[in-house]
């Protein structure tokens, strides 16, 4: 269906993907520094540590064939990255309701912690969908 368009109108297409990506980015952003500065406590700031952990064992075990982390591989590395992806998801959720459970942040600032998480996700599958486009890819 691409393929049809013309090529005026397809970068018009990506920019506008890219756009909702930046949004969905900043929003999450937004809410995460909301969630601290509303309530005047930081340590829901916490959870940014595995924001940044998120990626990487993406980065560095995956390499650019994405595609194997949706199929079922007998390669180790590949199993260690979604390993460690998984615990750095799960982490981003457990801390937020651990901090919550021991009274330290009240339910707004959870609300708005996973409201962030959900968005966070929301833009990685957004930029998963675009990466699979044949025509447009970053990497």
């Amino acid at each position: 269906m691409m393929a049809d368009l013309p090529g005026y109108l397809r970068t018009c297409l990506h920019t506008g993907k890219l756009a909702v990506l930046a949004i969905l980015v900043s929003g999450g952003i937004v809410l995460q520094i909301l969630a601290c500065a509303l309530y005047n406590n930081w340590w829901p700031m916490l959870t940014v540590i595995m924001y940044v952990l998120l990626p990487m064992p993406l980065l560095f075990f995956a390499g650019s064939n994405g595609s194997s982390l949706f199929s079922e591989s007998d390669n180790s590395w590949v199993s260690a990255t979604k390993f460690l992806t998984g615990a750095s998801a799960v982490g981003s959720i457990a801390i937020p309701a651990i901090l919550k459970h021991a009274g330290v942040i009240g339910w707004g600032a959870l609300a708005m912690e996973f409201s962030s998480y959900f968005i966070f996700v929301l833009a990685i599958m957004c930029y998963i969908q675009m990466n699979d486009d044949d025509d447009y890819s970053f990497l």
